[in-house]
């Protein structure tokens, strides 16, 4: 579909493609936000259904391990049907499951409908980004990309905070999950009446059986008409090809080990930040929601500073590299920053998590926390699509799902770790985690261009490593 084609996504206002790109993340904050929100009603849960600590951290675990099934399933459905039906009937389920959450009489069915919730709220994850593919050229999306990365983590932050207070102000723990499903139902209302198809081979579909009706002419016919697979061939290719890219790839691996600690470190803090602030300095449970504040404003502080110093350093370097891509290698400038910054952050956390030392030490570790995630994202999530391309979709789905186990699985053993070693001991090693995976994004940045080379999934090894007018230079000089 050519540019100027009225019917191309990418052809349509820049208002309302904005428009777009914020209601995606919309949803998106929507799915994260309910991952988190039973934590301000812990208490209260376990009083209800009578259920220790390891099981009310279940009703978060669950609900992040739906993550792991739902991309597989979201993400090609969408490719066959289009991103709209999708997010149609994933938020109509996902909206019941919420007032089945509500309406609960006993654990087993709170747990169940916590899993089914997460699978079907994965839908957002998992075509989000893709709708952000679909609207925006390349110059534009790195912009969109980054206002986007904030609802990943604002969800998860705002969560404590709101459901806090709403424990604190005594009202049932059932209100939590209606208004799960309210914002549910409104995002489900949203998206039904004023977000548009942005699939291109599904709308070339629409365009041929328009065409097929009108004419009486049935030569029309789109590319995904013809594009047909048995069912056993589908389930190879949408289960089995994201984990053998993965299993085949050493850079990959590394990527997905890092982003997952740090996805499972998040939900961890769900854990830890209640010993330290509730336990230690007698928060409330609201107030207790309000310390996840600076993690988010960190997020914030992150996205700004790539917008104003990140993204036109990159913008100049295409200018540079000009008619060739930028190699991946330059998405690491962020993570060289970001790196030993994640790792800081937790023994800044640690060290300053004693009762006697002001509550204001360790909330401050949430900002550098809170910049460098954002920083690690943006940068690793961005080097992998570059890299790998026409894979990319398979390489982010098997990311994905094992950063989802990681998310599922911290904050169950986050509760005995900390009490057992120690706020201050848990978070060192934390910290001296991160510092043995800090290497990672500079060993990418100094040899990624090697393990391109020789990888079987990335077609671009073969792209120059510095710009082409720096070459010519060199070459000009040395004659």
């Amino acid at each position: 579909m050519p540019l100027d084609d009225p019917e191309n996504p990418k052809a349509w206002s820049r208002p309302y493609r904005w428009y777009i790109t914020m209601l995606s993340a919309v949803l998106v904050l929507n799915a994260t936000f309910a991952s988190s929100a039973p934590e301000g009603i812990i208490p209260d849960i376990m009083q209800q259904f009578s259920f220790g600590q390891e099981v009310a951290t279940l009703t978060i675990a669950l609900f992040v391990a739906g993550y792991c099934v739902g991309p597989l399933v979201w993400g090609p459905l969408s490719e066959q049907i289009g991103r709209k039906p999708v997010f149609l009937i994933s938020f109509l389920v996902y909206t019941g499951f919420q007032v089945g959450c509500a309406l609960s009489q006993n654990t087993a069915s709170i747990l169940i409908f916590r899993f089914l919730g997460g699978t079907f709220a994965a839908a957002p994850l998992a075509n989000s980004g893709a709708v952000m593919s679909d609207i925006w050229d390349a110059d534009t999306r790195g912009k969109a990309l980054a206002l986007f990365t904030l609802a990943p983590f604002a969800g998860p932050t705002l969560g404590p905070t709101v459901t806090g207070f709403m424990a604190v102000s005594g009202v049932s723990w059932r209100w939590v999950f209606w208004l799960l499903t309210f914002f549910a139902g409104a995002c489900l209302l949203a998206t039904a009446l004023t977000l548009p198809e942005t699939y291109i081979p599904v709308l070339l579909v629409r365009r041929a059986q328009r065409l097929r009706k009108e004419t009486g002419d049935d030569r029309y016919w789109a590319p995904l008409e013809r594009n047909k697979m048995a069912l056993g061939q589908r389930l190879k290719h949408v289960l089995g090809r994201p984990f053998i890219v993965l299993a085949r790839e050493p850079m990959l691996i590394a990527i997905t080990l890092y982003m997952s600690f740090i996805y499972g470190c998040i939900y961890l803090l769900f854990e830890a930040y209640p010993i330290v602030f509730t336990e230690g300095h007698h928060f409330n449970e609201g107030i207790t929601g309000l310390t996840f504040l600076p993690i988010f404003i960190g997020g914030v502080l992150g996205v700004i500073s790539y917008l104003i110093f990140f993204n036109p350093r990159y913008e100049r370097a295409m200018a540079a590299f000009k008619p060739h891509p930028v190699p991946p290698e330059y998405r690491m400038e962020l993570c060289l920053w970001a790196a030993p910054m994640f790792a800081v952050s937790f023994f800044w956390f640690g060290w300053t998590s004693y009762p006697s030392v002001s509550y204001w030490a360790p909330l401050a570790a949430g900002i550098p926390l809170g910049t460098s995630i954002v920083f690690l994202f943006l940068g690793l999530f961005n080097y992998v699509i570059d890299a790998y391309l026409f894979v990319a979709a398979s390489a982010l789905s098997s990311m994905t799902v094992v950063r989802s186990l990681f998310g599922a699985g911290f904050p169950l053993f986050a509760t005995q770790m900390y009490q057992t070693l120690n706020p201050r001991w848990a978070s060192t090693l934390l910290g001296c985690i991160a510092v043995v995976m800090a290497p990672i994004p500079f060993v990418l940045r100094a040899y990624g261009h090697h393990l391109r080379r020789n990888s079987k999934y990335s077609p671009t090894g073969h792209l120059p490593t510095k710009p082409p007018a720096k070459e010519e230079k060199t070459g000009a000089q040395a004659v």
